[in-house]
């Protein structure tokens, strides 16, 4: 969105305005965004570890449900799009990845049914090391 400047010129227009709050919302997303990514990239060097399917849609589901906890107020704040549609694809993103969350606890449940699997990556003296009998 263009807006023009008291001085005549024109410039981009952002929706923010510092107050206690808008200090709080920004570190409280920034917390979130943090601890979201260290989650998904656990997920993923576990995925990667055990090569399982159910630990690749665990790490999708919380980078769905980290990306969309952000989405609404960056759309609106960096994005000029309108406050409820940011809040609606937040929402729409952050659903989303918590349906594949769902999924993935499901598939991990009916793989533990399945036969044991080997770890595709794990050197052999990792996997000695860590092995329960």
């Amino acid at each position: 969105m263009r807006t023009t400047d008291e001085a005549g010129g024109e410039g981009l227009h952002m929706n923010v305005s510092m107050n206690g709050t808008t200090v709080l919302l920004i570190v409280t997303k920034t917390v979130t965004l943090m601890l979201g990514a260290l989650i998904t990239f656990l997920a993923y060097r576990a995925y990667r570890r055990q090569d399982e399917p159910a630990l690749r849609a665990l790490m999708i589901g919380f980078g769905l449900v980290t990306i969309g906890s952000a989405a609404g107020g960056a759309l609106y704040h960096l994005g000029g799009v309108d406050f409820t549609l940011g809040v609606s694809i937040e929402s729409l993103v952050t659903a989303a990845g918590f349906a594949v969350l769902v999924y993935s606890l499901y598939a991990s449940v009916d793989a533990a049914d399945d036969p044991p699997r080997t770890p595709r990556s794990a050197p052999s003296s990792e996997r000695r090391g860590r092995e329960v009998g």
